[in-house]
């Protein structure tokens, strides 16, 4: 396949250099490591650090800015960071009201956050972690939940991003990530692929007119591959399983998240945000809060995927509607 690239051992690079020369108004990126900072580090608020693979454009980095992320660290494609790095952005961001580290819930990632985390606070600083595992796929084999952290991972840098802004405090920040993730359901499907691209090989085949319901963010295979259907037919499958995670009659307001996973056209995700809100309406699940577009991808894999995030208190709704300046948020 063709690929606007030049050599496969440069990707991570060239990429933060294009995106941090575009947005050099509000991006720092010290070069020669995947580290990308906001350009001022407030002084009197607990920084927020994500980071994770190069591939999922606009996440990490387009989530930097104002009551969003301080900084977030690179990885090569589909590899969270090294944790001497992660390590490294902690303490060049840090201002002594504390880091908080939102850590999507794969193994490496996890290893290497939380590396990085018990080093930093045997240097005495103040900092603690959230997992995000708002994925409701299920393995295909055994069909447990796989709780990875996928698109909904946006929202939590959104509303612990605002709350931090007006002053929540590093226990205040994890209070109320226990209170947001538990509600954030997302489910994804493929109608093609991601393409290799560097050392990272595609990781199943799809036909013509085949889907693949459970896909991952780093190109895994669902649980479950079907002929090609409509877009109606496939917004009934991804709201019904996510309903299904939430007790009976409770799930009544709703802010809802429609993310292209790469080459999904515009077009096509508006079509299928309709059909998600006609079926909501038709279960009076009031959605106050909708965003559309590629939030979460995964290279270039042509689908999207759905997230639902029950809003139970009213403040949820204030931090999703604080205005930001950062550009993947659109």
């Amino acid at each position: 396949m063709k690929q606007l690239i030049n050599s496969s051992g440069h990707i991570r690079q060239q990429l933060l250099a294009g995106l941090t020369y575009t947005y050099e108004d509000k991006l720092n990126w010290q070069k020669g490591t995947g580290i990308v900072t906001k350009k001022k580090i407030a002084e009197n608020k607990v920084v927020l650090l994500s980071g994770g693979g190069c591939g999922h454009e606009p996440a990490h980095i387009g989530y930097i800015g104002e009551n969003m992320l301080d900084c977030a660290v690179m990885g090569a494609i589909f590899e969270p960071p090294a944790s001497n790095e992660i390590l490294q952005a902690i303490e060049q961001t840090y201002n002594g009201h504390g880091t908080l580290l939102i850590i999507k819930n794969f193994e490496k990632d996890l290893v290497r956050f939380l590396d990085a985390e018990k080093q930093a606070q045997a240097k005495g600083l103040l900092i603690s972690h959230v997992i995000v595992d708002d994925d409701c796929s299920i393995e295909s084999g055994t069909f447990e939940k796989r709780r990875r952290g996928v698109a909904g991972t946006v929202f939590v840098h959104k509303i612990l991003g605002a709350a931090a802004a007006v002053g929540a405090t590093l226990d205040e920040l994890q209070t109320l990530a226990k209170q947001v993730i538990p509600l954030i359901k997302t489910l994804g499907v493929a109608f093609s692929p991601a393409s290799p691209i560097g050392i990272v090989p595609q990781q199943y085949e799809l036909g013509e007119d085949e889907m693949y319901f459970g896909i991952g963010i780093h190109g895994e295979p669902g649980y479950r591959i079907e002929t090609m259907q409509s877009s109606e037919r496939i917004a009934i499958e991804l709201v019904n399983k996510l309903k299904q995670q939430y007790n009976r009659n409770e799930l009544t307001k709703a802010a809802v998240l429609v993310n292209g996973l790469g080459s999904t056209p515009l077009l096509e995700l508006s079509i299928f945000m309709n059909d998600v809100q006609q079926l909501l309406e038709i279960e009076d699940i009031e959605i106050t809060y909708k965003r559309m577009g590629n939030f979460l991808t995964a290279y270039n894999t042509n689908g999207l995927s759905l997230t639902l995030l029950m809003l139970k208190e009213d403040k949820w709704l204030d931090y999703l509607n604080a205005p930001t300046d950062a550009f993947g948020w659109g």
